[in-house]
């Protein structure tokens, strides 16, 4: 398998015709992090990172031969910041991916009556993945085109192009975004099917013939049953992708000394998604306790070891209804999974299930369970991932909450961009409830660039926070028209953010590929960046993103 080492390999759709994402102005981006930070710091802190800031951007100084080099890299790359930006995004954090770092969509409810229904819900399922792969392979989907802001530019397809076909292969200190991309090796034409923490290679293209709807569900059935053999059963080695990933790329070098193991770990990373046929998740099924199964399993006690976290798409069947999908982040954005998700829940309402009960075709082979070699190590990793997963299950707070009382449309009419309303809001919750701004990260896409992904919104501006004091601190002289007028101004703000964003023009991605370049050059840190306030201002204790649009009866 290639490794996407600098930058993504080009494909049709990758947007070559777009234009390269730009280089901001060097003092125009130290002017900007001056005022995000000003109004988050002590007076004596921001005296001090003004007077460090003033020096990093003197003529001649450190700041002007770093920006040198990022345009010289500007010329010769096709994204100047892109291999930067992963690193420091998702490769390079030892976090573990459950709750941390993979997103997750919940599916409708379904209503399942019997064991047979949420097999027929999965063989639908899949064949509508399937159809969806072959659009992708056909290079047949339709460009996108930017909503919101600065809405109708074309944008980069090629992060759609890894959802198939990438893998996370963990590392002791860096991850490496893994993707089948050879012309010498064959596509991948299997899936693995997780059930009861066993995992099968299901093949889903036989003698040059994709299988169909009704051959899927045989092999289904097939694997449900296998699964259900104890004397077969294996320890829970799904439960290793959940640990921190140094933790993990530890097990999987012990995993990788023997043949058996070495051919399964193969077969998985290579593999198109997983399918994840979860045992029902406890008797109260709601909006929030299916969020967290999508997010955690429910720990090593219920669905955390089904699952395989490396892989960007898992899809999750439980057998009480609660479905989803689980996506490993680095490959691409939020919005890729939702368009793919939309398409999924058009294709299954749109072309109804042609099954009336499962087929039994002799000549279709069985599934193949894995097969792992476990060593003594393996054994107590297994069991340090299950307690390290029970503890994030355990400290992880959740609410699902929808709102029905207005709308985007209700915002509209009060001439103000619902994205920039939201946020301001945020700002004021969190206002109400700890008496300080703090640090904001709103992702936004820059996807109107050539390899383009996101940068940084930095939503906690000095003019929200003006009016969350004129709303918290009683002020008599805050009337309601005041009120509004600082409203207005802190949503302008928000705006004139977002488009400097949108437009390639933001600071976060600017700091970094200047920090970058200069440990690149092997130069001793910059202060500015080992300022106070630059570790301040990155650490994000509101992290928010947000979508145009979600499939009806969908959240994320």
């Amino acid at each position: 398998m290639p490794i996407l080492d600098q930058e993504p390999s080009k494909t049709e759709g990758d947007g070559d015709d777009l234009p390269k994402l730009p280089l901001p102005n060097l003092q125009d981006t130290l002017d900007i992090y001056l005022r995000c930070v000003k109004h988050l710091l002590t007076k004596e802190q921001f005296s001090r990172t003004q007077n460090i800031v003033k020096q990093f951007g003197v003529p001649g100084g450190e700041g002007e031969l770093l920006q040198r080099k990022l345009v010289e890299r500007r010329e010769k790359t096709a994204n100047w910041v892109y291999d930067f930006w992963l690193n420091d995004m998702y490769l390079n954090n030892r976090l573990a991916l459950p709750v941390n770092s993979s997103p997750a969509m919940v599916f409708p409810q379904q209503n399942f009556r019997l064991p047979i229904d949420y097999l027929r819900f999965a063989a639908h399922l899949l064949s509508g993945v399937l159809e969806y792969k072959t659009l992708l392979d056909a290079h047949a989907l339709p460009i996108d085109y930017a909503q919101g802001q600065l809405a109708g530019t074309p944008l980069c397809m090629e992060q759609y192009y890894r959802l198939f076909t990438s893998y996370r292969l963990p590392g002791p200190e860096r991850d490496t975004l893994v993707a089948q991309e050879s012309t010498v090796m064959p596509e991948p034409e299997h899936v693995i099917v997780a059930c009861k923490n066993q995992f099968f290679v299901l093949d889903v293209v036989m003698n040059f013939r994709r299988l169909n709807e009704r051959d899927l569900l045989t092999q289904l059935d097939k694997i449900l049953k296998m699964a259900e053999n104890e004397e077969e059963r294996q320890p829970p080695i799904g439960l290793l992708t959940s640990n921190g990933r140094t933790e993990w790329a530890e097990a999987r070098s012990f995993l990788m000394r023997e043949s058996t193991n070495r051919d399964s770990l193969d077969m998985i990373e290579r593999c198109l998604c997983l399918v994840c046929l979860d045992e029902a998740s406890g008797p109260q099924l709601s909006d929030t306790t299916c969020a967290a199964m999508m997010l955690h399993g429910g720990g090593a006690a219920k669905n955390g070891g089904n699952r395989w976290y490396d892989k960007p798409m898992q899809f999750v069947v439980g057998a009480d209804g609660c479905c989803g999908v689980v996506c490993e982040h680095s490959p691409f954005e939020g919005i890729v999974l939702v368009q793919c998700t939309e398409y999924l829940l058009k294709y299954m309402t749109g072309s109804p299930s042609k099954l009336v009960r499962a087929a039994s075709l002799s000549e279709l082979p069985a599934p193949r369970r894995l097969r792992w070699k476990f060593l003594p190590e393996i054994q107590k990793l297994i069991s340090s991932s299950a307690e390290k997963l029970e503890r994030l299950v355990k400290n992880l707070d959740m609410n699902v909450h929808k709102f029905y009382d207005y709308g985007k449309e209700f915002i509209k009419k009060q001439k103000m961009s619902p994205d920039a309303y939201v946020q301001v809001a945020l700002q004021l919750a969190f206002y109400r409830c700890h008496g300080r701004p703090v640090s904001t990260y709103e992702s936004a896409s820059i996807r109107r660039f050539q390899q383009g992904r996101v940068d940084n919104i930095r939503s906690a501006t000095p003019e929200a926070l003006a009016f969350v004091k004129a709303m918290t601190e009683g002020k008599l002289s805050s009337g309601d028209t005041e009120k509004m007028e600082l409203l207005q101004e802190a949503i302008n703000a928000q705006t004139k953010y977002t488009i400097l964003t949108i437009t390639g023009k933001a600071i976060d991605n600017h700091l970094l590929g200047l920090r970058e370049i200069a440990q690149e050059m092997k130069m001793e840190k910059p202060e500015i960046f080992k300022d106070e306030a630059y570790l301040i201002s990155n650490q994000f204790i509101l992290s928010t993103s947000q979508f145009p649009r979600e499939p009806p009866d969908m959240f994320s």
